[in-house]
Parts: C-alpha cells; structure tokens; sequence
C-alpha cells in the first residue's frame, strides 16, 4: 500500500529460535575451520609458481589499504579485505561500466546487480554498503536514497578497496562493508593520454540498442612537484532486452530508475602540488550528471515487469546532478605523526521517476483532488542535499607503549542539509539540518612478529534541527469487496512539527591478525558499525495510515487534534550493528586464496510504523562464508573461484525471537559464485570467461507464511582482445547464451519479477599516447 512513498517492504517467514542459529552458525564455523586448515596444508605443500596477476581481488599481505583511516599492509587489519587493482578494472569496463556490475563479479558477499541506475536491494552480506571516493562519503544520511554505486565512473579509478563487516571509522552507513575507489594519480612525465571507445547493443535489436561510450583521461607529473588528472566521460543507452527479447521496463522498481533511454557523463579534475617527499596538497572535482527519459510507464502486475505502450510517460525526466569538491593535505613529518586532513562539499540534486495510481502495485499518490484521476500531476519528486565537512586524521607512533605500536585518531565535523520536493516545489518531508561530531581512536600493537592486536572506539553525536512542515495530501486503496476490488480513500495533509533533538552512538572494535607463514595468515575480530535512521522518510510517511484516512467524499473529514504529528513521536535512534568475523588469506605457489566465516547482528530496527508514528525495534541475525582462490594452471593460464553463502533471520513480531528469514530485498540469493578462466596467447591475445550463477530463494518470511519466490539462474560471459596498433581492441560477450533468467536484486524490491538483460555485445578500442 506504501509503494509510492518508498516504503521498505517487510515480507512474511518462519518460526525458528536463537538456539537454530546458533547451530547453524556452529555447523558454518566448524566448516570454515576445517577449510582454513586444509587451505593451509595445500598451500605448504604446492609448488612454485608465477604470482597472481595485477588487479585480482585477493588479499596479500604486502598490499597496503587506506580504509582504517590510515595505510595499513592487510596482514595488519582483522577484518576481510579485498582490493581490486587497475588491470582488473580495465579488464570489466571491457564488460560493462557499471561498478555495481564489476563489485557483483569480483567481491563475494555483494548482491547481483540490478542493472539500473538505482542502488535499491543491492546490499553487502545482507546490509548497507558505504560508498567512498577518496574516503569521501556520496551518501545522504538524513534521506537514504541508493543511486550511489551507478554515478561511479571506473574510467577515473584506479583501484578499489573493500573492507567487509560493520565499521564506524568514515561514520554512518557501513553496517555491512566499506568501499572506497581510489581515484587515478598521475605518473611522472609528460602528459599522458589515455582514450577508450566503445559500442554496446543487444544482439535482439542492435538498431534500437546501440550504445556509445567514449574516456579521455590525461594526466601528468612537472618536475617542479605539480601533477593534474583530468577524465571525461559519456555514455548513453537506448533501448534494453531480456534474454527472450522483451524491451525491459524504464522503471521497473516503482520510482527508482531503470537502465535504458539514457545519457550520462562524468568529469573528474585532480590537481596536486608535492612541497617535498613528505608535504602534499591535492584538490578534486567531481561532476556526476545522469538523465533518462522513460518512453513508457511500466505495468507492475504478473507475471513480470514491462512497458506499457499505450500509456506515454508524462513526467520529468529521471535525473541526477552531484558535484563534490575535495581539498586534502597530508604531512607524513607531522610532530605527531603522519596527518592527513580533508575539507569536502557535496552538492546533490536527485529526480525520481513520475508514476500513477495503481492498484494494488502503486496503491498510494499524492493527490490530485479528482477521484476519476487521483494521481496528482506533481508526483514526482527531487532530492537535494548539500553536504560538507572535514575530517582530520593522525596516524602517531606509540614506541614508548611497545615497539612499533601506533595509534590512529582525530575528528570528523561534517554539517548537512536535505530536503524532497514534489515537482511543484512543495515539501514532501520536513526539511532537515543536522551536525555531526565524532571522535575517534585506534591503537594497534605487534605484539610478536606474527600476532598483530588492534582496537578502538568512536563516539559520534548528532545535532538534528527538525523544521516544521504540512505533509501533502494522498490518495489510497485498500483491499475491499466492491467491483474495483478496493476501497479507495484520503489521506489528508498532516502538519509535522518539529524542533532540535540530539543522540549519539559509541561503537567498538577489536581483533588480531596472526601469521602463518610468510604469504599467509589468519584473523579473528568483532567491530560495531551503525546505521542512522532515515528520518526524511519517516516525517514523509506521517500519518499514513487508514488510521488518519477520510472518505473520497469528504477528504478533510480528519478534527483538528488529528491533523498534527510530533516528530518527537517518531524518536529516531541510530542502528548498531556488531559484526564477529574469522578468516584466513594469503597463499602459496601457484595458489592465492581467502577463506572467511562471519556473524553480523542488530537489535535495533530502522522500519517506520505509520500506525502509530513510531520505528519498530527488532533483532536481526544474519550469517555467511564466503571465499576466493585462484590457480596457476601456467604461465598462461590461471583459473579461479568466487563464492559465498548468506542468510539471515528477524524478530517479525517484535517479540524478542528470531522467528522469520529476512526479506529478499535483503537477501534475495543465498547461494552466489563466478568460476573464470585467464588465457593469454602468442603475440598478446588475451581471452576471458566467466560463469556467474545464484540460487533462488524461496522462505516463508513472516508468521502468515507467505512466499515471494526468486528463481535460480546463472549466465557466461566471454571477453577477447588484443593489441592493435599500439593500442588494445576488444569484444565482449555477456550473457553468451541469452539465457532467460530473472534478475534477483531488482525483482526482491516489489516482489514482482524483472527479468535480467538478454545478450550483448561490446566492440571497444583503448589507446595511451
């Protein structure tokens, strides 16, 4: 009945009891153990071979990362760590430039991509992702919208850092991983340039899906210390095809955005200046700029999504228009240490997709005050959010404590402001305003040469200004025996007042690396994380309920004491999550692997209660494997493994038991993997295939036992280039069967199926000069 207004979709399951989890977890941590043994076996016993290549996303202990605030090698950091380096990032824009796409192919634990400009359901083992560029956040706190991965341009980065498990280190948002891309840096010399091209379709309409794409990246670095990057791209789409040949739907997720019909560019400017070896000051730009006209609007009944071609989409178009400005300085000669401090600003404007009124698949619109035609033509709203701050870190020496212990500290300020518009200007949600202050500290002690102890806290405080707004008037259905099917009411302007309110959230962690041999080691560790909650949406759905609803007949019909909700009613706290985690990585030879067991938990709950204005508090559990290998077959060839197992159950009632599997929107496939094959031929012909495949899922999810099934599915994807006059030219194949499958994250969201794309075909050419 929400879906209009972006409700968060709890679906139905079945009894169980702390005690099932914890056999199962039992079970999955006894097998992870005596997997971690025999990974170690093998890989005393293997033989010599040539390493790994650049870019594969296994964790080796001489590899440093940034994502604890500080560079850290990843033998130090008790949490699982995957780092895909250039090589590899090349190698899947080949594929596809979606970085959703290439985070689904190479890290396990991460959802299938839904192929749309949005990010809705993709999550990481079953929760948030925080997403980084440079250690910035793109996220919108105070309005948790998900069209963050999508506006990432992997043409601009140089490698991506990906650390799973809740943590609270960059702030609010990570309760199931941080991912942080690093952008390119310029090498010494003139200037560089590099151009990549290509041509994308599917082989069902090539005509009407032809795509094109074009990357310039210049970069370059003066004697003098100063060094620039400068990458434009633009890409566009046109129509989109199932494996059946179908036109996909534009909006397939109900407001959300969809992958077709669109034209998007992408403008990143890095200038830097080296004082000496130690002094470094650096300014970036970024410019995200996306804009789809929908031709269709999309019919949400069974049996699966698809455009409606006798009805044109009337609205605006879907829009997204972000900037963000950086300005960072590092002195690794700091009296104190290494500092590293960044000032950033964050200007966001996000159009969402206009849609009507539906019943029962788009059962609530705000509203027009005509019965015959409820859906207002104002329905269709943008988000603008302006986001700035600075964060300061020291990484100090501890040698006095024991030697070569360091302490990692400092402060984040950040101050925001959010507001969502319907087309016509009028407020949606009340407009926020919050500062964010936190500190933090990590200390980190080599206690031998083998055993590594970290831990820490941080303490973060939100300052929330609430203004006082009207909530527009809607339009609702309900389920009723008349001969529509439904019972149709108003649900009429509510006024939200607001004020100042202020909470705060400590979070811990604490874990230990120990070294195996000299490429391998093992690790245990528990970290907190916390998720704030999303209170635009929460005034947005204020009062709507059948509770506050008035006959189409009289739609003021509500007495003056019901016309007005107190934000302090609705009591935002923030979600923490504990995430217990054990693993072993490295290799030996020709091997390269990772092998990991974790446990991630909550008891606080971020769905909002229209009924009675409140957020419902519930336990979460949710429990998984995954790993990687790869084998050195010869010089030539190497193969290679990605899997992982998630699941995850919640207290549905709210009464203190686990009682229902998790929602697909939050685990849609339990069971995911990718098996791939590296060949390289004479003279520098080089061929890649992968299989990718899932399983579906389909559990009882609430005490009624209702069922929303997902279908399993799996496709290949084949990639052949070469060099050709003094550059590289490739084609790829995905989905090289055009196997009919559905798409599992983007049918979770309405429990509707989407089918994934059907085969396409990339022709490309990239050159340095």
């Amino acid at each position: 009945m929400f879906a209009a207004f972006g409700r968060r979709t709890m679906l139905p399951g079945v009894r169980g009891t702390f005690g099932d989890m914890r056999g199962q977890m039992r079970t999955i941590l006894i097998s992870t153990t005596a997997l971690i043994a025999a990974t170690v076996q093998a890989a005393a016993q293997a033989p010599a071979a040539p390493a790994a290549q650049d870019g594969a996303a296994i964790a080796l202990d001489t590899i440093t990362v940034t994502a604890a605030r500080a560079e850290r090698s990843i033998s130090e950091i008790p949490q699982t760590v995957q780092v895909v380096g250039q090589t590899a990032i090349e190698e899947q824009l080949k594929q596809s430039p979606s970085a959703s796409a290439a985070l689904s192919r190479l890290v396990p634990g991460f959802s299938v991509s839904n192929q749309t400009v949005s990010g809705a359901s993709e999550t990481y083992r079953g929760r948030d992702l925080l997403v980084l560029v440079d250690g910035v956040p793109l996220n919108t706190p105070l309005r948790d919208v998900s069209r963050i991965l999508s506006l990432i341009d992997l043409n601009a980065v140089e490698r991506i850092e990906l650390v799973a498990g809740a943590s609270s280190l960059y702030g609010a948002g990570a309760t199931g991983g941080t991912v942080n891309f690093i952008t390119k840096r310029a090498e010494p010399g003139p200037p560089r340039a590099t151009v990549n091209t290509a041509l994308r379709a599917f082989t069902h309409d090539v005509g009407a899906s032809l795509a094109p794409e074009l990357s310039t990246t210049i970069s370059g670095r003066e004697p003098s210390g100063f060094d620039y990057v400068f990458t434009g791209t633009g890409r566009m789409s046109r129509r989109t095809y199932d494996g059946a040949g179908r036109e996909l739907p534009s909006d397939a997720m109900l407001g959300q955005g969809g992958g077709d019909r669109f034209g998007s560019g992408n403008i990143l400017a890095k200038l830097g200046y080296d004082f000496d070896a130690a002094k470094r000051v650096e300014m970036s730009f970024n410019w995200f700029s996306f804009d789809q006209t929908p031709r269709y609007l999309t019919d949400y009944s069974l049996p699966f999504a698809r455009p409606i071609y006798s009805q044109p989409y009337t609205g605006l178009s879907v829009l997204e228009d972000t900037k963000s400005l950086q300005l960072r300085y590092l002195d690794r000669d700091f009296a104190l240490g290494s500092l590293s401090v960044v000032g950033f600003y964050n200007d966001i404007e996000k159009r969402f997709n206009f849609s009507t009124f539906s019943y029962p698949y788009n059962s609530q619109v705000y509203y027009s005050f005509n019965p015959n035609d409820p859906t207002s033509r104002n329905n269709q709203t943008t988000l603008f959010s302006n986001r700035g701050g600075v964060n300061a870190t020291v990484d100090t020496p501890f040698d006095w404590l024991w030697p070569g212990a360091r302490l990692t500290w400092g402060s984040d300020v950040i101050v925001e402001k959010t507001r969502q518009t319907l087309t016509s200007g009028q407020d949606v949600f009340t407009p926020l305003q919050q500062v964010t202050a936190a500190g933090f500290g990590q200390l980190q002690v080599p206690v031998t040469d083998r055993l590594t102890v970290r831990g820490g806290m941080r303490y973060e405080a939100f300052f929330l200004d609430v203004q006082d707004f009207t909530r527009p008037a809607a339009y609702a259905a309900v389920a009723a025996r008349t001969p529509l099917g439904y019972q149709a009411f108003v649900l009429p302007a509510i006024a939200v007042t607001g004020g100042r309110f202020d909470y705060s959230a400590p979070t811990f962690n604490v874990g230990a690396t120990y070294r195996l041999t000299d490429s391998a080691e093992v690790y245990a560790g528990f970290s907190q994380g916390f998720a704030l909650p999303d209170v635009g949406a929460y005034t947005r759905r204020a009062g709507l309920s059948t509770a506050y609803a008035c006959p189409v007949a009289t739609p003021n019909c509500l007495p003056a004491a019901r016309r007005t909700v107190s934000f302090q009613q609705i009591a935002p706290e923030a979600q923490i999550v504990n995430n217990y985690e054990v693993g072993i990585r490295g290799g030996e030879g020709p091997w390269r692997a990772t092998l990991a067991g974790f446990i991630s938990t909550s008891n606080e709950g971020v769905t909002f209660d229209p009924l009675t204005n409140t957020i419902s508090q519930q336990k979460e559990f949710i429990y998984g494997t995954e790993a990687t290998a790869d084998y050195a077959l010869s010089e030539q060839a190497r193969i290679g493994l990605i899997g992982t197992y998630r699941e995850g159950r919640y207290d549905s009632n709210k009464d203190g038991r686990l009682d229902s599997w998790l929602p697909n929107n939050r685990i849609a496939t339990p069971y995911r993997g990718t098996v791939w094959l590296d060949y390289l031929f004479d003279a520098g012909v080089k061929l890649r295939v992968e299989g990718e495949g899932y399983s579906g899922r389909d559990a009882r999810i609430d005490l009624t036992g209702a069922r929303y099934r997902i279908k399993p599915g799996a496709t290949m994807n084949v990639l052949l280039s070469a060099p050709v006059d003094g550059g590289e030219a490739y084609v790829a194949v995905n989905n090289l069967f055009d196997a009919i499958i559905q798409n599992p994250t983007a049918t979770s969201v309405r429990n509707l199926p989407v089918y994934s794309w059907g085969r396409t075909v990339t022709l490309g050419y990239r050159k340095t000069f």
